[in-house]
């Protein structure tokens, strides 16, 4: 169901390349949620860190959608970069997993393993050649 891989990089350095990866592969970084700050903003004591990245390629999105427009609210793909533990870890549910969950439809099927194999290419060269799954 994800696809998780601790890094050796410090936390900023996975951040910094993992957005790189991102636009290597032609998605776009459309936000980046910075939670763990918008909790501390918000009082709440967070030793963690967490950036979640919601990443796009428009021509995936448009066949999703074109599809069966109901997946939208699963769109756009995130990927997660977090410590824990005093780890960083870089990750995302696996966009396989998640269609299975919501549809049946064979062509979409494609378009997620595709958008899978590209995503974790992303993860891979984000976390370095120290990348070990979690």
């Amino acid at each position: 169901m994800f696809y998780i891989l601790a890094s050796e990089k410090e936390f900023e350095r996975a951040v910094t390349d993992l957005d790189a990866a991102v636009r290597h592969h032609g998605f776009g970084v459309l936000y980046t949620h910075d939670v763990a700050a918008t909790l501390r903003g918000k009082g709440i004591d967070f030793p963690e860190q967490c950036r979640i990245f919601e990443v796009c390629q428009p021509a995936h999105a448009a066949k999703v959608m074109a599809a069966d427009m109901r997946l939208n609210m699963a769109l756009p793909c995130r990927i997660s970069v977090y410590t824990e533990k005093g780890g960083t870890r870089i990750g995302m549910v696996l966009p396989t997993a998640m269609l299975e969950a919501l549809s049946g439809d064979p062509v979409l099927e494609g378009v997620a393993r595709e958008v899978e194999a590209q995503t974790m290419k992303m993860i891979d060269e984000a976390a370095g050649a120290s990348g070990a799954a979690v």
